[in-house]
C-alpha cells in the first residue's frame, strides 16, 4: 500500500475509533495529535484540517460514513508491520479518554476481522495492553460467509453517532 493511502487509513481508522463511542473527547484528540507528530508518517500533515474534514463527513454521511471505511480497510492490503501499526493507533485512541465503552470493543473487532494478523500475534504484540483479551475474544456470531456484514451490522445498528463539534487543537 503506499505511504499516502496508508497514513489515509490509519488516521481515519484512529478517528472512527474516537468517534466509535458517540463522542470525542478532547484527551482523544490529543493522543491521535500526539501519535502523528511522533509518527514518520505523518510529516506534514495537517492534524487540525484533517481532524475536521472527517467531523464534517461522519456529520453529513452518519453510519455511511463508518460503513464506507470499513469497506475501504477490508478491500486494502497491508502487511502486517502495517495491521499492528493500524491497530496500534486504534487501540490508544480507545483507551485515550480512560473508558473503555463496550461499543469501542465491538467497534475494534469490525475492525480487527478484516485484516490478517493472528489473534496471537495481536495478544503477544500488545501484550501490554490492559485487557487485550477482549478486543481478541471469540464473537457470538458463527464466522460464516456473512460474518463480517453480520459483525458489522452489529456495531452499525446499535452505534449512536451525533453531530459532533468542530475540533481544536490543544496549543495551537
Amino acid at each position: 500500500m503506499s505511504t499516502t493511502n496508508f497514513k489515509n487509513v490509519v488516521f481515519t481508522t484512529a478517528f472512527c475509533c474516537m468517534a466509535s463511542d458517540g463522542t470525542i473527547d478532547p484527551r482523544e484528540v490529543d493522543v491521535i495529535k500526539t501519535l502523528c507528530e511522533k509518527s514518520p508518517l505523518f510529516v506534514d500533515f495537517d492534524i487540525h484540517t484533517e481532524l475536521n474534514t472527517l467531523v464534517k463527513k461522519i456529520n453529513a454521511e452518519g453510519k455511511k460514513f463508518i460503513a464506507d471505511y470499513l469497506n475501504s480497510l477490508q478491500e486494502s492490503t497491508l502487511t502486517e508491520k502495517e495491521e499492528l501499526t493500524l491497530l496500534d493507533f486504534a487501540i490508544q485512541t480507545m483507551y485515550a479518554d480512560d473508558v473503555l465503552e463496550y461499543s469501542e470493543i465491538k467497534f475494534f473487532k469490525t475492525i480487527r476481522h478484516r485484516l490478517h494478523t493472528s489473534d496471537e500475534k495481536i495478544l503477544e504484540h500488545f501484550a501490554d495492553v490492559r485487557d487485550i483479551e477482549m478486543f481478541v475474544g471469540e464473537d457470538i456470531i458463527v464466522k460464516d460467509e456473512g460474518f463480517l456484514e453480520k459483525i458489522s451490522a452489529l456495531y452499525l445498528d446499535s452505534a449512536e453517532l451525533p453531530q459532533f463539534e468542530a475540533i481544536k487543537l490543544s496549543k495551537e
